[in-house]
């Protein structure tokens, strides 16, 4: 079985992933997250305060999250980590992205020509029903599909 979400697109593409989840009172801190892990070009999330990504690699997965937090140089650490190969494939959030996050993406889109599918509004039912682990599916039309757990 599976279950489609619908959101706002902010880069298009249509990709695959296994899921890696933070949920509610644990937003994606940028800076926090990649600040270590740019010099040493490890996709290891080094936010101590979230317990839910701390020590697991972000490279290749696709972030499910409420929202982003950060300083305004986070959007120049997500755009140095998807030109260091180390990003998420897609980052799916259930509220709206910040300016600085979709600063940062936008960047890595048109300066790097690499992408990281982004999508927001996704919803509170979205966030709730991904677990770890899950392939999810996006299309270009900003249409989630979140597989369930064979």
């Amino acid at each position: 079985m599976a279950k489609t979400f619908k959101g706002r697109v902010i880069v298009a593409g249509n990709v695959s992933g296994e899921s890696l989840v933070t949920g509610y009172g644990n937003s994606f801190n940028t800076l926090a997250s990649y600040f270590k892990g740019i010099a040493a070009k490890s996709d290891i999330c080094h936010d101590q305060n979230n317990p839910a990504l701390y020590g697991k690699n972000l490279g290749g997965k696709v972030l499910c999250l409420p929202t982003t937090i950060g300083s305004t140089t986070g959007g120049m650490f997500l755009q140095a980590a998807v030109d260091l190969g180390i990003s998420p494939v897609a980052m799916l959030y259930a509220e709206h992205i910040d300016p600085v996050s979709a600063a940062g993406i936008v960047m890595a889109d048109i300066w790097d020509n690499n992408q990281i599918i982004t999508i927001d509004q996704l919803g509170k039912e979205f966030l709730e029903y991904v677990k770890n682990g899950q392939m999810i599916e996006i299309s270009m039309t900003g249409d989630v599909t979140v597989h369930d757990a064979k």
